[in-house]
């Protein structure tokens, strides 16, 4: 006998007649309000169901990866030490400069996350890395808060266990056990500055951490990159010495408004500040660095486990140049072979977010396809192999009546010191691109459910 779906059985609830659904928008909505869950004006999640995983799911994808984050650590390690390997990630001049700074700490990224897909054959695809500014953790517990009071989730937990995933603590713990080993530490306990810019979209999870931290007994400011100032001993934002920073701010952004002398760089450099993530966070944050893995002019540098992990978890990953290569095993002249198959391939700039720049060749021409092609021989691009990507419908409210609407759902797990899973994030999308920035993007809590 087959187990029951419980989503069909979520949604049957809501499609049951009554004020159920009505009541739980209203709850969403000011769940939303009260816990500032906004992507500039737009409500973060705009659907009444949570994405449900069964506990088997999420130990296979807690198991798997475990397997594929060593070839990550073995990449950079490589990387860091390597000039002529480094080359392959593609690092723009200040990088390397920057990679050369000691962080204080053992790691490249004490918090990251991996963007992947489960498959249809029961396995999932690994499609990029965020090793540099993961966001979501704070958001992704608060939408958990909300959702656990709809009057839907209520009726809903009668009949299944639901267990949250929690990731806000994940990177809690990876900024302050950066902080224990930081080789610069003094008795002083630590003072955070969550970094970035103001104006960014993502400013209410900057809250929510600070919320977080100071529940623990943790001193943390918001601070704007512009506000601070070091003076060779302490860094500053006012009247706040900082001596852990929560680094949110892109690095491309920061030096290129603020140049290699920012006073978070000088602080860093000169051990009077601990940053997390560090600055080498760089080399795995590029596309690149799928490539890497993926490359079979690497073999030999993993072990045959992780050659394993790397087959089953990442997608045939190549950066855009002018060399023969393989694909499935046969020889290829890469850039032909990228121009003659469009519908199967993805082109990616290698250092950019939110969907940034991302060319999908199945929903471009054949003349859109080559100008991006021909445009990433001149800037640093990869072209990947198109995942699978799965769809599940999901409950909308709109104009007092209840609709199934199809979803692109990704999974993404926060990865903590680059050793284990720590949460989920599921995006949502109306499109092939699944990105909360995109048009139609959205989050939801992950849980884990089961039948009572």
């Amino acid at each position: 006998m087959n187990d029951p779906d419980p989503a069909a059985a979520y949604h049957d609830l809501l499609a049951a007649g009554g004020s159920l659904a009505a009541d739980s928008q209203a709850a969403l909505d000011d769940g939303l309000r009260r816990h500032g869950l906004f992507f500039n004006d737009r409500p973060l999640c705009t659907v009444l169901r949570p994405r449900f995983l069964t506990p088997a799911q999420y130990r296979f994808l807690h198991d798997r990866i475990k397997l594929l984050l060593p070839a990550f650590r073995a990449a950079h390690d490589r990387a860091v030490v390597d000039p002529m390997f480094r080359r392959q990630f593609r690092l723009a001049g200040w990088e390397e400069e920057l990679l050369a700074i000691d962080p204080g700490y053992d790691g490249y990224a004490p918090t990251s996350r991996l963007d992947a897909f489960f498959t249809p054959d029961g396995g999932f695809r690994v499609t990029e890395f965020n090793a540099e500014t993961p966001a979501g953790a704070g958001y992704s517990d608060a939408l958990y808060e909300v959702f656990a009071g709809l009057p839907v989730f209520q009726e809903f937990q009668r009949d299944y266990n639901v267990q949250p995933l929690p990731a806000q603590q994940g990177v809690v713990y990876a900024l302050l056990g950066a902080y224990r080993k930081w080789k610069n530490r003094t008795a002083d306990p630590p003072r955070v500055a969550i970094l970035d810019w103001r104006e960014v979209p993502t400013f209410g999870e900057f809250i929510l951490f600070a919320r977080c931290l100071a529940a623990i007994g943790i001193e943390a400011r918001f601070v704007d990159p512009r506000e601070v100032e070091y003076d060779g001993r302490t860094l500053r934002a006012g009247d706040f010495s900082i001596n852990l920073v929560y680094k949110r701010v892109l690095l491309g952004e920061l030096v290129e408004r603020g140049g290699l002398d920012h006073p978070v760089i000088r602080a860093v450099r000169d051990g009077a500040a601990c940053m997390v993530n560090p600055f080498r966070c760089k080399v795995l944050f590029k596309k690149a660095s799928l490539a890497v893995l993926s490359d079979e002019r690497n073999a030999a540098l993993f072990t045959p486990g992780q050659r394993e992990a790397v087959a089953a978890h990442v997608p045939w990953t190549r950066v855009v140049e002018e060399r023969r290569t393989t694909f499935d095993g046969r020889p290829i002249d890469l850039v032909p072979f990228v121009l003659a198959n469009r519908d199967r391939l993805v082109l990616k700039p290698n250092d950019d977010y939110g969907g940034h720049g991302i060319v999908l060749g199945w929903t471009v021409d054949a003349g859109e396809w080559e100008a991006g092609v021909r445009a990433a021989l001149f800037a640093p691009h990869v072209v990947q192999e198109r995942v699978p990507t799965p769809v599940e419908p999901y409950p909308v409210f709109r104009d007092g009546r209840l609709e199934l609407s199809d979803r692109t759902v990704d999974t993404d797990p926060f990865v903590a010191f680059g050793a284990h899973v720590h949460g989920c994030l599921t995006r949502l999308s109306t499109g092939p691109l699944v990105s909360v920035t995109a048009g139609g993007g959205s989050a939801v809590p992950t849980v884990l459910v089961e039948p009572r």
